[in-house]
């Protein structure tokens, strides 16, 4: 017999949003998103994250090949005086970021949508978290580039991992800089329908 795939679609390739949801115990499929991440001018952050995480979840949703019914969409950025801090592209850029970054407080924004392909629902939201750095030294800032950790992050830096060095305190969520802000997605998911966090639970025992 053919297992039924879950009914939550995750459409990203981020091994992070991925271990977010799965350590809540949520059953999904994992089905990336082909859609185009470029900036618009004129678009705002916070617009620009919950833009690219409606597309990504209907694109996938849109596929007559993906089976189930609730599709996440998701975009993270990290936002220094207002421009937002990409992925770098090489060494050199990966270090004038976190030198920018470095003894001075950023912003993360997430942004997530849920689309309901029965009902044509969708929810979106975009969460912020303050970051705050700690002056970095040219010997660190090197140090951690020749990880590879910064490499494919947004910002230069990973808070859930070789990174945490630099973060000396954050306001907000944790796992949104991670890459989900996994209180307000699993609440949602949850009123939505499409996922329930703990069986109901039963009557208390008498002493």
């Amino acid at each position: 017999m053919t297992e039924t795939k879950p009914a939550i679609v995750l459409a990203s390739a981020s091994p992070r949003r991925r271990d977010l949801l799965a350590s809540v115990g949520l059953r999904f499929q994992v089905v990336p998103s082909r859609v185009d991440e470029t900036h618009q001018p004129g678009e705002t952050p916070h617009a620009f994250v919950q833009r690219l995480s409606e597309e990504k979840a209907a694109e996938v949703a849109a596929r007559t090949d993906v089976t189930g019914r609730w599709f996440i969409g998701s975009d993270t950025i990290v936002l220094c005086d207002d421009e937002i801090l990409g992925k770098p592209v090489d060494a050199a850029d990966s270090a004038c970021m976190l030198r920018r970054l470095s003894g001075r407080n950023h912003q993360v924004l997430s942004g997530y949508a849920i689309f309901d392909r029965e009902t044509g629902a969708r929810l979106t939201r975009c969460i912020a978290t303050e970051v705050s750095f700690r002056t970095l030294t040219e010997q660190e800032i090197e140090g951690y580039i020749a990880t590879g950790e910064p490499a494919d992050k947004a910002g230069s830096y990973a808070i859930q991992g070789i990174g945490a060095f630099m973060v000396s305190a954050i306001c907000g969520s944790y796992t949104n800089v991670v890459g989900l802000p996994l209180c307000k997605i699993v609440e949602d998911l949850q009123q939505l329908g499409a996922f329930r966090l703990f069986a109901t639970p039963t009557e208390p025992k008498t002493c």
